[in-house]
């Protein structure tokens, strides 16, 4: 006989009460708002509606969030802290400053717009308030960071380096433009396959194999 105890039976995409524990509602109500973005996109879906996902009262979300637009910020700061962990970790399982690791800092940033799309463009949006949020811009920096990091360790030079942060730019704004153009589908008017690591690796080779400007 199964041990198992018996399955419970609640309606589609909402979860019960009491799978949760306090202090955790903050939490799953982003990632309630996270599967709604990306069905709905930003404008598209309603804090009541996520409340009913997390299995909790309308008004409950109210005690996390002042606001709709208080939620949506939750969301992105907390997708900004996963992308840059990815981010790292592609980093870390090569060697350090190698064109790989490079490149895994890259194929992280892409692999994520691939996977969540519309919280993607909602972190890069310019939904009112969030430009003027300095914990939103520090957690950008942040990401930023990463690939500045990568670049340093690939060229052996301070972070701090003008170059070093020139050549971060040039590298991020390729990667940035190549994960929207994937996922709003633009990559298919190349007559040959666009595969991302060769892509990645190509660009890599083409901003950090150049000789350092004296």
């Amino acid at each position: 006989m199964s041990n198992e105890p018996p399955a419970t039976h609640t309606a589609p995409g909402v979860t019960p009460k009491a799978s949760y524990h306090h202090g955790d509602l903050r939490a799953q109500l982003i990632a309630a708002v996270q599967d709604l973005v990306e069905l709905h996109g930003p404008d598209g879906f309603s804090v009541a509606e996520a409340a009913r996902r997390a299995g909790v009262s309308s008004a409950a979300p109210y005690k996390h969030f002042k606001d709709r637009h208080e939620i949506l910020r939750g969301v992105v700061s907390e997708a900004m802290d996963r992308l840059r962990a990815a981010m790292e970790a592609g980093a870390a399982a090569h060697p350090r400053g190698s064109f790989e690791a490079v490149s895994a800092v890259g194929l992280a940033y892409v692999n994520f717009a691939r996977a969540e799309p519309g919280v993607f463009r909602l972190v890069f949006s310019l939904t009112e308030g969030h430009e003027n949020a300095p914990d939103l811009l520090a957690k950008g920096e942040n990401c930023f960071g990463v690939v500045v990091q990568a670049v340093a360790d690939r060229l052996a030079l301070s972070p701090s380096n003008p170059e070093v942060q020139r050549r971060a730019y040039l590298l991020w704004s390729f990667v940035h433009g190549h994960s929207f153009l994937t996922i709003d589908m633009k990559t298919k008017v190349a007559s040959a396959e666009i595969n991302d690591w060769d892509y990645l690796m190509t660009i890599s080779h083409a901003i950090l194999g150049a000789p350092i400007k004296a």
